[in-house]
């Protein structure tokens, strides 16, 4: 399997974290469980005509091949047939907003086909990416387009809105289980109910699922370390109240235990072999 990964060029990667390429021709057909981590991506199959959805209540279906996918609070199942040859986008925290020139939390729990933001634009990117040859070339047409993205949308985004929202994240980064809500809103200058409404339009989430997630994240990077702790111990540190918080906290988000989790030592901290 070939895997590789960017970092997306100034002044670009103040609003999108990476964009990655996989090819996986021989890839063993299977189902994958994906963790919720908050990010908004860009999947694009240039393999085939679709992106398989695997709900775990029913069979799979064909999605779009071009798909913006909303971040998750709950975790999705995939098919790995899709990584046969796959582009992805992952937009930095807050940062897709200047890419889809609306409210960011009408994407949040969903894929939305590419087409239906971008027109028919969405299938002339992916028709001119699977024209290009070598991985590098596939890059630098997808980040070409991003920042005309970008560029266009400039004099719409809400730079006041946007600074606001980067201050919050970065504090509720620092400590999602010390900084409340409402003594950020208060740092704001803004209301409680107004500071939520913006960081919701602008990330995705409210700002309290937001901590939720971050600190179910900060307990998915410890466990895939594989660091030896006490299950209390991690729980302090990753921001929960006591083992039994944490407990509910991961199975809601994962579906599976914190223990089952620790036991696969998969490839990357959000994916997991289902079986």
């Amino acid at each position: 399997m070939l895997y590789l990964e960017r970092a997306a060029s100034p002044p670009l990667n103040r609003f999108v974290r990476s964009l990655w390429y996989a090819k996986a021709p021989q890839v063993a057909v299977g189902h994958e469980r994906i963790l919720p981590s908050g990010c908004v991506q860009i999947i694009l199959n240039l393999a085939r005509d679709y992106v398989l959805d695997c709900p775990e209540d029913g069979p799979p279906r064909a999605l779009a091949a071009s798909l913006i996918v909303g971040g998750y609070t709950v975790y999705e199942i995939v098919d790995t047939s899709d990584m046969t040859d796959l582009m992805g986008v992952v937009f930095e925290l807050g940062g897709f907003a200047g890419f889809a020139l609306d409210a960011v939390d009408r994407f949040s729990n969903r894929s939305v086909a590419l087409e239906d933001v971008l027109g028919s634009g969405a299938n002339g990117l992916r028709d001119r990416l699977r024209e290009e040859t070598s991985p590098a070339a596939r890059f630098r047409r997808l980040e070409g387009f991003l920042r005309e993205r970008f560029r266009a949308g400039a004099a719409r985004l809400n730079l006041q809105r946007q600074e606001t929202v980067e201050f919050a994240l970065r504090r509720f980064m620092h400590a999602p289980s010390l900084s409340t809500v409402r003594t950020v809103a208060e740092s704001t200058g803004w209301s409680e109910r107004r500071f939520s409404q913006v960081f919701r339009e602008q990330v995705g989430h409210s700002p309290k699922v937001w901590c939720r997630i971050q600190r179910f994240q900060r307990a998915v990077r410890a466990l895939h370390r594989g660091t030896e702790v006490r299950w209390s111990e991690l729980a302090l540190d990753c921001g929960f109240y006591d083992q039994s918080h944490f407990a509910n906290e991961f199975r809601a988000f994962s579906g599976v235990d914190a223990t089952t989790y620790s036991a696969q030592r998969t490839r990357w901290a959000n994916h997991m072999r289902v079986d």
